[in-house]
């Protein structure tokens, strides 16, 4: 794609980048107070069973990553046009999201200022190695790499490390406004928790809203996951990068039933996102319609995205993303031509 064409393809999306008050506000209320009435009634419902509770968790869930979209879009300045509401509502969902919503901004625009950088990896991405450099780490990082890679560590023990430990403290770069944030947010979540505990039953936290959080956490992290890691994923070092490459080969179009499109804020139109991150979640899709040099995005569904598990190592001489069963069948084989030469 010749840079008049990604110059082209940057400006047929810029239409889009507009929010609408009005659909924001329903957005709003769509999903912040269905949010807290499946609560109540999965806090409700525990007095029967927890299993009848816990679909009501689980629906919650879902309107708490929706509700992370629109912490998402606050981020980003592109939920309202107003700067004021985008933080006030951006730190009302870190609330409910359990995120810091300063901190988070600062580093998801690095994440998109960086995207399939090579040489600028490291903050607000999944941590990527490429052969070469596993190849030549220690043992210990390997070990590390292959912990952090494991499903059940970046799935099962992620949401724990999200909500307790990585949201709860400060960058060390972090300015005055970003600390006071983060610590905003800790305090008034420490409140509602002592609140919760000291008067509905500290059961309600473990059965309650625990499922929801933890629920939530593993799914979003999955999404996040899965619309960067697939096989032929962008990746490039710094002199070879470029951004609408990056945006629209390194970020996928997550092709969701309607109702899960729905309930995850259209963010499986990812390209588009990464192209244009001032586009609100609801325009998303109507401008990867009437653009049709975006549909050639790498699409996934919810069968094929389970592929993206397996990958581990970015394979800079093939352009894609390889298994560890990969890297040791290519040192076997090495090995092989290497004893057959010494004959």
């Amino acid at each position: 794609m010749t840079k008049q064409k990604q110059a082209q393809l940057k400006k047929a999306v810029m239409p889009y980048a507009k929010s609408q008050t009005k659909t924001s506000i329903i957005q709003l209320l769509n999903t912040i107070v269905p949010f807290f009435l499946l609560w109540f009634l999965a806090y409700q419902a525990l007095s029967v069973s927890f299993w009848l509770s816990l679909p009501f968790s689980i629906l919650a869930a879902g309107f708490m990553i929706r509700s992370f979209i629109i912490f998402h879009d606050c981020a980003h300045g592109s939920f309202f046009k107003n700067k004021k509401l985008n933080n006030f509502f951006g730190t009302f969902t870190g609330v409910i999201t359990h995120f810091a919503y300063d901190r988070w901004k600062t580093e998801h625009a690095m994440h998109h200022a960086t995207s399939g950088n090579l040489d600028k990896r490291g903050i607000g991405d999944i941590w990527v190695m490429t052969v070469k450099e596993y190849e030549e780490a220690s043992k210990w990082k390997k070990l590390q790499y292959r912990l952090y890679r494991n499903p059940i560590v970046m799935f099962g023990l992620g949401p724990l490390h999200l909500f307790l430990s990585a949201n709860r403290f400060n960058r060390k770069a972090a300015k005055r406004k970003e600390r006071l944030n983060t610590h905003l947010i800790t305090l008034i979540l420490i409140a509602i928790y002592l609140t919760i505990g000291f008067t509905l039953g500290w059961h309600v936290l473990l059965m309650v809203q625990l499922p929801i959080i933890y629920i939530a956490g593993m799914a979003g992290i999955w999404l996040f996951y899965v619309q960067h890691q697939f096989e032929d994923s962008y990746f490039e070092n710094e002199s070879e990068w470029d951004f609408v490459k990056a945006a629209v080969d390194g970020s996928s179009y997550y092709k969701l039933p309607k109702w899960l499109e729905w309930m995850t804020g259209s963010i499986g139109y990812h390209h588009v996102h990464h192209l244009a991150p001032r586009v609100p979640n609801y325009h998303l899709e109507e401008a990867h319609a009437n653009t049709p040099p975006l549909h050639q995005a790498t699409t996934i569904t919810l069968k094929t995205s389970l592929e993206s598990i397996k990958f581990r190592l970015f394979d800079e001489d093939h352009k894609k993303f390889i298994t560890f069963k990969d890297l040791k069948q290519r040192v076997a084989q090495g090995n092989m031509k290497h004893s057959a030469s010494t004959r």
